[in-house]
Formats: structure tokens, C-alpha cells, sequence
């Protein structure tokens, strides 16, 4: 550690060690901070001092915690972290210089408890900052993804009332894995009841949710955004099957991964297997696909293509 660290930092870092480190040693404690163990204990005299009940374990499982109803101290940042925080909200949340938005509220709580010469260089950000609108993001109700997020952290089954992208309601129960935000678009990856299956699902299009009393357990070495990546396209309306003259290797650069599993028939032929509620998107994410392809299963997708295919005609008719 720096040593022109004040002792106060290093017992604010102390603190900060100890409270997500419960039972942490005073040889660790000492390392974490790069001093000595008597350096280390006598910052956490220097916390007891400002009554904050520190206690103390004895034996092989012993350790310092932070005793129970203490309350933290007001937010303290550098003008590097305080700046850093602005920046990532209002490059993840367009509507952070609004006061009656959640976000903004909060932002401007942050802003008025920073020291003023941090303040006044995050305002200026906020002030003279103009992001673009995200139009592919699409951010859910806070209650209702809180709700979420602690039914998956308590493994408690949820019952979600739905609306799909074509405007379809439905009611179902499903056991909640985990929330991923994935390209400014926040997804719960679920096992899904109604469907017996792993499913995915927009928070944003979430009617309501009621939690349960029915508990659950996680799948062993459960890769959220992976498994999320990979059932992006499963359990739409319509099921989709497309044959590509071109190998796998090229299809994949111009195609996202969320339409669907894409396989390799033969050294020149790929297939592409996925499900859709929106035909028409995805006729034009396949429009870019440099070969020629055949689509094998859905209707739908072929009316829609055969629709994108008179657009481009007229289109070029002069």
C-alpha cells in the first residue's frame, strides 16, 4: 500500500475489509492493508475509538466482525470515483438528469453528499453531457426487478404474469436462476413450469410477480450468461428452421447469437434452428447473410421474408 496513506484511509479500508470479511484475522487484515498485524490492530483500535463496535473471536475460527445495527458512515469518494459513477449512469440510464426518475433521485442524493469541489465537477458532467438514446435498451420497473432479484438470491419460486413481443398474455410459475443484463436489456433465466424447460425471459415485459413459498435448487455449476445466450431463442411462437449454403464459420460473423443454435450439415451447409415471436425481425437479421439460404419450417418467417423481398425490389426499381 501507498505509504503516504493517512491512518484514518487506512482505517476507512479497514472498516471496508471487515464488513464484507466477517471473521477476517488480523494476519489478513495486515495483508489486505500491506502492514504490519500490530499496524493492523491498532487501526482497529482507531475504528473501536470512533465507536464502531468492532468484536473480537478468539481461537482457530476467530477473527474481527463488525458488530450487529451499525450503521455506515456517509458515502466518502474520490473525484475519480465519484466522476467514474456519473459516467457509467448516464452512459447506462438516459433519463439520470431527470429528478423525478429513480435514478436521477439518487444521482443527485449522491451529488449533494460529495465535497464541493467533487460536486461541482460532476455536475458539470451532468450539465454539459449529452448521451444518445440507447433504442435497443429497454429498462424494466425497479420494484419489479428487485422482487426478482431476491426471489432468485432466496430460491423462491415465482408466479409471472407475461406479455410476449406480439402482444400474447399468459400466467405461469417458474423457478427463478438468475437476472442478466445483457446489451441494455435485462432477462430472467428461469426453469419454466408451464414449458418443463430452461427458458428466458424480458423483465421489461413482466406484468406482475408474485413470489411463492415453493424453494428450489440452482443446476451445479450454473453459467448464467452463457445458458442465457444459448436459450435467447428457444420457446417463442413460432419455431424456426433455416438452411444456409455457407459453412458455420461464416454464418456466425454476421448472424447474433440470439436467433437461435446454428449447426453445420455438411463443409458447406449450415442449419440454423431457433424460435421467434417476431417474423419480421427476424426475416431482416437474415437478409445480411452473405449466401443463399432456404427457410425449411415456419410460415410466418417465409411471409415475412417474402414482405422484406418486395420492399428491396421496389426499392431498387428506380
Amino acid at each position: 500500500m501507498n505509504p503516504d496513506v493517512s491512518p484514518t484511509a487506512r482505517a476507512l479500508l479497514a472498516l471496508e475489509l471487515l464488513q464484507t470479511g466477517p471473521g477476517i484475522t488480523a494476519a489478513r487484515l495486515a495483508g489486505k492493508l500491506g502492514v504490519s498485524e500490530r499496524a493492523a490492530r491498532r487501526y482497529v483500535e482507531i475504528l473501536r475509538e470512533a465507536d464502531i463496535p468492532i468484536e473480537s473471536v478468539r481461537g482457530p475460527y476467530g477473527g474481527y466482525r463488525v458488530g450487529r445495527g451499525f450503521r455506515l458512515p456517509p458515502l466518502m469518494f474520490s473525484t475519480a470515483e465519484a466522476l467514474g459513477l456519473v459516467m457509467a449512469v448516464l452512459d447506462g440510464h438516459h433519463d439520470a438528469g431527470d429528478a423525478t426518475d429513480p435514478v436521477g433521485s439518487a444521482l443527485g442524493k449522491i451529488v449533494r453528499a460529495l465535497p464541493e469541489p467533487v460536486a461541482a465537477q460532476v455536475e458539470a458532467i451532468r450539465r454539459t453531457t449529452a448521451p444518445a438514446l440507447d433504442r435497443a435498451a429497454a429498462r424494466p420497473d425497479p420494484e419489479m426487478t428487485t422482487t426478482l432479484v431476491q426471489a432468485c438470491s432466496n430460491r423462491r419460486r415465482v408466479r409471472l404474469g407475461y406479455r410476449s413481443e406480439a402482444g400474447s398474455e399468459r400466467d405461469f410459475e417458474a423457478d427463478p436462476w438468475a437476472v442478466v443484463v445483457r446489451h441494455g436489456r435485462w432477462y430472467l433465466l428461469c426453469w419454466s413450469h408451464a414449458s418443463d424447460a430452461v427458458r428466458t425471459y424480458r423483465i421489461d415485459r413482466v406484468r406482475d410477480v408474485e413470489v411463492l413459498d415453493d424453494t428450489f435448487g440452482l443446476p451445479e455449476d450454473l453459467d448464467p450468461v452463457a445458458l442465457l445466450e444459448e436459450h435467447l431463442a428457444v420457446g417463442w411462437e413460432y419455431d424456426v428452421e433455416v438452411v444456409i449454403d455457407a459453412p458455420v464459420d461464416i454464418v456466425r460473423r454476421c448472424l447474433p447469437r440470439a436467433l437461435g443454435r446454428l449447426e453445420s450439415l455438411d463443409a458447406g451447409t449450415s442449419r440454423l434452428a431457433g424460435s421467434t415471436s417476431n417474423p419480421v425481425w427476424y426475416a431482416e437479421q437474415l437478409a445480411v447473410i452473405p449466401a443463399p439460404y432456404r427457410i425449411v419450417k415456419c410460415p410466418e418467417l417465409r411471409e415475412a421474408a417474402q414482405a422484406l423481398g418486395r420492399r428491396l425490389m421496389a426499392a431498387s426499381d428506380g
